[in-house]
C-alpha cells in the first residue's frame, strides 16, 4: 500500500492513544507537523491519515503500528495504579515523558520476572516494611542493617559515584530493581517508585548529581516499604489530603536521611570535625556533606532532625543555600558509551538476567538488544563491563 494513500484505522484508537500518552490536541499536532484541525478530523473519523502518519502517530505514541488497525483501543489499569503519588502530579495527567517512562519501567519489570520464571530461577522477595506510627530513625536502622553498608566502608568511598553505586547495588541486594528514566525534567519527578510485589522498582532521574541519586533512591525505598506495610498506597488510591501526604514525605525524607547519616557516626563526626565552625552556615554543612557523600541540603535535613539546629535556623539555611545554588552554572552533560547508558538505566540485576536467557537460548539476539535497548555489536562490552567492579566503569552507573 503506498504510503501517501489514506488507510481505514480507528478514530477512537487515534484518540486513545493519543490521551494515554499523555498529549494534548495541540502539542500531539505540533510534534506530527500537522495542523490541530487535521488531528481532530482523524480522531472524529471524518479524515483518514496517510500509512506514513500512521508511522509518525506511532512513533509518537510510543506504540505498535497494528494497533493503530484495531477496531477498539485496549483496555488497560490507569497508569496512576502503578506509581506512588508524586507531588505537584495529578494522577492521569503525567506528562508525556514521564507515562513513557513509568510504561517502559512496568515492561521492563514484566519482563524481568517472565525471564525468571524462563531460568527457573526464584524471584528475589522484598520483605521490608515500615509504618508511619514509628520513628524515621528507627525504621532507618532496619533499613541500614538490612542493606549492610557499614561506616567504615562509606568512609571509605572516594568520591560520589562510588557512594552512588554502592547505594544503588545495595537496594538491588534487598530484592528491589533499580531503574533510571530519562528525558523527565527534575521538577516533574526526581525519583518514583512502582509499588508493585514482588521486585517493586525505586528509580532515579539521571538528571540529578550522584549525591542527589543516593538520597533520592533510598527516599523511594522508605515509600516501598511504607507500601509494603500497608500505610501508602498507588497515586490511583492514594485518598490524603496535601497536607497529610506532605507528612508522608517528611517521613521519607528523614528516614533516608537517618539511613545514610545513622545517629552514631554524625554525633562522631561533629565532634571530630569541631563542627560547627562558623554558627551551621553553608561552609559547615557542605563540609560535613563532603564526608557522606550526600548533598548539603540532605545534610541540612539530616541535622535539623537531630536537633543541631531548630526549623527556624533550617528555613534560614535553606533561603541561602537556595540563593546560592542559582548563582551556579548548570553542569553540562558528556559523552557516555551506550553500554554505560544501559547499565544507567536498567541496573545490573536486569542486564544479567537478559544475558543469561541469551546465552541459554531462552531468547534471540533481537530480543536482548530490544529488553536492554542497545545493539548487539556491544554485548561483548557489556559482559565486561558487569563483572567490573560497580562503580568502577563509568558516571551513569
Amino acid at each position: 500500500m503506498p504510503a501517501t494513500l489514506p488507510v481505514p484505522v480507528s478514530a477512537a484508537v487515534l484518540r486513545w492513544a493519543r490521551q494515554e500518552s499523555g498529549y494534548s490536541l495541540e502539542r500531539a499536532a505540533e510534534k506530527l507537523h500537522v495542523k490541530a484541525e487535521r488531528l481532530t478530523g482523524w480522531e472524529e473519523g471524518g479524515l483518514q491519515p496517510t500509512l506514513k502518519q500512521v508511522e509518525n502517530l506511532a512513533r509518537l505514541y510510543h506504540r505498535p503500528l497494528s494497533l493503530f488497525f484495531q477496531p477498539k483501543p485496549p483496555s488497560l489499569p490507569p497508569l496512576a495504579a502503578e506509581y506512588r503519588r508524586l507531588p505537584g502530579i495529578v494522577p492521569g495527567h503525567e506528562s508525556p515523558e514521564l507515562r513513557f517512562a513509568v510504561r517502559k519501567m512496568s515492561a521492563r519489570r514484566e519482563t524481568m520476572l517472565q525471564l525468571l520464571v524462563e531460568l527457573d530461577e526464584s524471584t528475589p522477595v522484598f520483605d521490608l516494611i515500615a509504618h508511619l506510627s514509628e520513628t524515621p530513625a528507627t525504621v532507618a536502622a532496619r533499613l541500614r542493617a538490612a542493606l549492610a553498608v557499614s561506616a567504615e566502608a562509606q568512609e571509605a568511598w572516594s568520591n560520589e559515584w562510588q557512594a552512588w553505586a554502592a547505594w544503588r547495588t545495595a537496594v538491588e541486594h534487598v530484592g528491589v530493581l533499580v531503574f533510571q528514566f530519562v528525558k523527565v525534567p527534575l521538577a516533574e519527578a526526581r525519583g518514583l517508585s512502582l509499588l508493585r510485589t514482588p521486585l517493586p522498582v525505586a528509580a532515579v532521574n539521571p538528571k540529578e548529581n550522584p549525591e542527589s541519586r543516593s538520597f533520592t533512591l533510598i527516599h523511594e525505598v522508605v515509600h516501598l516499604m511504607l507500601a509494603a506495610g500497608k500505610d501508602e498506597f498507588p497515586a490511583a488510591r492514594e485518598s490524603r489530603d496535601n497536607e497529610a501526604w506532605a507528612a508522608v514525605e517528611r517521613f521519607a525524607e528523614e528516614t533516608a536521611s537517618h539511613t545514610l547519616v545513622p545517629e552514631a557516626v554524625l554525633k562522631r563526626a561533629v565532634s571530630s570535625g569541631d563542627f560547627p565552625r562558623n554558627g551551621w552556615d553553608i561552609g559547615d554543612v557542605r563540609a560535613l556533606a563532603r564526608q557522606f557523600k550526600i548533598t548539603p541540603l540532605a545534610m541540612a535535613t539530616r541535622l535539623r532532625a537531630s536537633g543541631y539546629f531548630d526549623w527556624s535556623h533550617y528555613l534560614s539555611w535553606k533561603r541561602g543555600w537556595d540563593a546560592y545554588v542559582a548563582t551556579l552554572k548548570p553542569k553540562t552533560g558528556g559523552f557516555a558509551h551506550p553500554v554505560t547508558m544501559t547499565l544507567g538505566r536498567a541496573g545490573r540485576p536486569f542486564t544479567q538476567t537478559v544475558l543469561e536467557a541469551l546465552a541459554t537460548n531462552r531468547i534471540t539476539v533481537v530480543n536482548a538488544a530490544h529488553y536492554l535497548e542497545l545493539k548487539a555489536e556491544h554485548f561483548e562490552k557489556l559482559k565486561g563491563a558487569l563483572q567490573a567492579r560497580p562503580g568502577s566503569g563509568g558516571a551513569d552507573e
